[in-house]
């Protein structure tokens, strides 16, 4: 029993200590609404505008996740679980080259000590200027706070679809 809670603390000791590896904008980590928003406004940008990507390393603990979720042709479920750079490796030239702006249209949130839920409602457009999204779905951020400043540690999301349409509880709430 010693040895588990003394390779917990230890553990523990190590990610803390190497979390803060580039420093992040104070205003972006200051609260759980702040590190959201800080999400969608780097992954936002107009067609041919270079992404910000030091500051979203800045959101993320080093070890993070992101993960969409959706079903292949033949409907069976899949997921992909990214890491912060694969994500930036592999969509950050897509959403450079054609232009991606994603809002929260809906949010829920629960909170337990440091920890915190946020069901993130979202649409996507190409352009601000775009009468209709292209997409929408619900982005699930499970953050920390260190006792210093928020942390994002894993999204996981799934686009809305015919099988599958955002419930009317989920657009429009902002808890």
């Amino acid at each position: 029993m010693l040895a588990t809670v003394v390779l917990f603390y230890t553990t523990t000791s190590a990610i803390t200590f190497n979390t803060d590896s580039i420093p992040a904008d104070p205003k972006d980590v200051s609260s759980r609404q702040a590190i959201v928003a800080a999400v969608y406004d780097v992954i936002s940008g107009p067609v041919g505008q270079k992404r910000n990507w030091d500051r979203m390393r800045t959101l993320f603990v080093p070890d993070a996740r992101m993960i969409p979720t959706g079903k292949k042709q033949t409907g069976e479920s899949t997921r992909r679980v990214l890491t912060v750079e694969e994500y930036i490796a592999s969509s950050g030239p897509f959403l450079e080259k054609d232009g991606f702006f994603e809002s929260e249209i809906g949010k829920r949130t629960e909170q337990f000590g440091n920890i915190v839920h946020v069901f993130s409602t979202y649409e996507s457009k190409r352009a601000v200027t775009d009468s209709k999204p292209f997409m929408r779905g619900i982005n699930s951020f499970q953050l920390w706070y260190d006792g210093k400043r928020w942390w994002v540690l894993t999204i996981l999301w799934q686009s809305e679809s015919n099988d599958t349409p955002i419930p009317e509880k989920y657009i429009g709430t902002k808890n």
